[in-house]
């Protein structure tokens, strides 16, 4: 856990979770990439580190972009050698409309982030982990409770964050023989900007509005940091950690 020679990337890095995940590793002693589409975000994470920690090399990218992820991936390698853990993380939203009155490229930029996007990087850690000496490393996809239940007006994120699910599932299989552990965490209603609106209230599944509770971002960064400390001999395969009050349990 406090060897400093192992590299971390994290997707998503330049706010919200990604941040925090990052800087929890940067404090262990890990070398993080932090991967984003904007660069000022991602320098302001790198801006945070802690003092005697890891390295922080931040790479804007568009991890929807197979050439972007490529360029990300040719970086990572030629500054650092090797890859221990990837935290898939990066993900987006649609607005909470009727799923009737949703465009194509509403959908289509929901599926290439959230799903297509954890299926590049996966993929190119996948080849990396491979090859490298000693082989293996650790991925972690950032699920969400929406990958066990929707909340209304959610198709594209529930639907990206189900598949998630599936990716999480081959990835440990396909990666088994490789000594490349792949484990799921699944978040509910972790304080960050993103659910910052859940405090003024929320539509439900009966048709109302109300607020919901959150927890510490610092939960999820404990719990992350848990799942890349194993051994690769063990893995968690599912993790949810979520506000205790938050109406999952019961939803609808």
């Amino acid at each position: 856990m406090n060897n400093p020679r192992k590299i971390a990337l994290v997707t998503g890095a330049g706010s919200g979770i990604g941040r925090a995940v990052s800087l929890a590793l940067q404090a262990a002693n890990y070398s993080v990439v932090l991967a984003g589409r904007r660069a000022a975000e991602l320098e302001a994470t790198a801006a945070q580190a802690a003092a005697g920690g890891g390295e922080m090399l931040p790479v804007p990218t568009d991890i929807s972009q197979p050439d972007q992820v490529a360029a990300l991936f040719d970086r990572l390698e030629a500054a650092f050698g090797r890859l221990d853990l990837l935290f898939n993380n990066a993900g987006m939203g649609t607005p909470a409309i009727p799923m009737d009155e949703l465009t194509f490229a509403q959908w289509s930029a929901a599926v290439g982030v959230n799903l297509t996007g954890s299926f590049l990087c996966a993929q190119h850690a996948m080849r990396l982990m491979k090859k490298q000496q000693p082989q293996g490393g650790r991925i972690i996809n950032n699920g969400s409770i929406s990958a066990h239940v929707p909340r209304p007006h959610s198709a594209p994120y529930t639907a990206t964050k189900h598949a998630i699910t599936g990716l999480t599932r081959s990835i440990s299989l396909d990666g088994r023989p490789f000594r490349i552990a792949c484990g799921q965490i699944d978040i509910g209603n972790a304080a960050t900007e993103m659910t910052q609106r859940m405090t003024g209230g929320v539509l439900q599944a009966d048709g109302s509005t109300r607020p919901e509770p959150r927890m510490d971002v610092k939960h999820v960064s404990d719990a992350v940091l848990y799942m890349a400390g194993l051994p690769l001999e063990a893995n968690v395969q599912f993790l949810t950690v979520m506000a205790s009050d938050m109406p999952f349990i019961g939803r609808g």
